[in-house]
């Protein structure tokens, strides 16, 4: 991906002598929706490990949400409740997800949708 993208250094393409230092922004994690479109990017240094967890829960949540009018809370995790996209009103919102908790005005939350 790195290479159809053109993120690595010109050396870097030379079959040897190339180190970890050479390939430095493979280190970044791309998801891409079923439409072509990026949906998210992760860009780690070298000096810091990759959560591969957080890559997981972060997919969890873009398929979840894909096409669906819903958000997820920071540190959410499947079966946890969502939060009900604004552009539904709130007669819509309980059509759509059932019960929905209006936290504030802004802030609803709802049980995941199955």
């Amino acid at each position: 991906m790195s290479k159809a993208l053109d993120m690595l250094p010109a050396d870097a393409y030379l079959p040897d002598g190339r180190t970890a230092a050479n390939s430095a922004s493979v280190r970044v994690v791309f998801i891409i929706s079923p439409d072509k479109k990026l949906q998210l990017s992760m860009t780690y240094p070298m000096s810091v490990g990759r959560n591969f967890a957080e890559v997981l829960r972060a997919l969890d949540a873009l398929q979840a949400s894909y096409g669906v009018p819903i958000a997820m809370p920071a540190n959410w995790t499947v079966g946890e409740d969502v939060i009900v996209a604004l552009s539904l009103n709130d007669e819509q919102a309980k059509e759509k997800f059932g019960e929905v908790n209006a936290v504030l005005p802004y802030l609803r939350m709802a049980k995941m949708p199955s």
